[in-house]
């Protein structure tokens, strides 16, 4: 049974920093793009950032870019995410998803998703 478990979420001052972690089980992410996707209450889930499976080719969404870091170790089928200036509206739930063949930002491509951790940025 394939699993993706993610931690690190938490309560933040804005301006703080917070990293994410994603283990997978069940099988090797290690040839697939993995990435972070987010869902504000009230809102859409939205791609965060994503990475190839080389490790090497990353790609983020506008309102991260800067702040963000996406990063994977393939050796132990995990992906991180080093949030740092953390501002109120990064508050969110944050879902780990793999599977694609690229670092895209589109939901579908991915097949295996995360149950979430809540990421709270106090202002």
């Amino acid at each position: 049974q394939v699993q993706l478990v993610e931690s690190g979420g938490g309560l933040v001052q804005a301006g703080g920093s917070l990293r994410l972690s994603c283990a997978a089980s069940g099988r090797s992410f290690s040839m697939h793009a993995m990435g972070w996707f987010r869902q504000a209450p009230g809102k859409e889930r939205e791609f965060v950032a994503a990475i190839d499976w080389r490790g090497v080719n990353t790609n983020y969404a506008d309102s991260v870019k800067g702040r963000f870091t996406v990063s994977r170790d393939r050796a132990k089928n995990t992906l991180y995410l080093q949030m740092n200036s953390l501002k109120p509206e990064d508050t969110a739930v944050y879902y780990c998803a793999a599977g694609a063949a690229s670092p895209i930002a589109t939901m579908r491509f991915y097949d295996y998703w995360g149950q979430g951790t809540q990421v709270t940025v106090s202002s």
